[in-house]
């Protein structure tokens, strides 16, 4: 397992799908993952420090979590069949340890929400520049430049909370030259 961090957060142009790309710590290799608007709502929203009036759900998961006395000590994701990515939420309770499946989308929200690490199995990595067609093992790739910084939601919110819509409104005008582009 390889560590990671968000490195990314857009639209693959092609698709009209969200994209969150992952980069490995202190390496060049990325695991971008397509996910669904509401997760990457959640992402973008927690990376940019959008405080909500009351809890979104990964934000009720992390309550859920640290209220019955559990810590995030991890996630990983495991695997990709049929173009589905597979991962674990691995939390420690008093009394035992609980290995919970989930979709990535979901356990990268709730680790940035819990500041717990994200792992990755090596073998869903790609290089940026590789420019080799992908088969049906194996994971999508993306090409992205150097540049590792989240999108600025300061434009976009005039008072300290974003609503819903003009968070949409946000992520539906990304550029996929903003992040990178991205290809099946």
């Amino acid at each position: 397992m390889v560590e990671m961090a968000v490195a990314r957060l857009g639209i693959d142009s092609t698709t009209n799908s969200y994209v969150v790309v992952l980069r490995e710590k202190g390496g060049p290799r990325i695991l971008p993952i397509w996910i669904g608007q509401p997760e990457a709502e959640a992402i973008a929203s927690n990376l940019n420090g959008v405080k909500r009036e009351r809890p979104m759900t990964h934000d009720l998961a992390r309550n859920l979590i640290v209220g019955l006395g559990g810590v995030l000590r991890r996630v990983n994701i495991t695997r990709v069949e049929d173009n589905t990515y597979y991962a674990e939420l691995h939390l420690q309770r008093p009394d035992a340890n609980v290995q919970v499946d989930a979709r990535p989308s979901d356990s990268i929200a709730i680790a940035l929400r819990l500041a717990a690490p994200i792992y990755a199995e090596e073998s869903l990595l790609v290089r940026p520049d590789d420019d080799d067609e992908t088969d049906a093992d194996d994971a999508t790739q993306a090409e992205v430049d150097e540049d590792t910084t989240t999108p600025d939601f300061s434009a976009a919110r005039k008072s300290e909370e974003l609503s819903a819509q003009q968070l949409k409104d946000y992520l539906e005008r990304l550029r996929p030259e903003d992040f990178g582009k991205f290809r099946l």
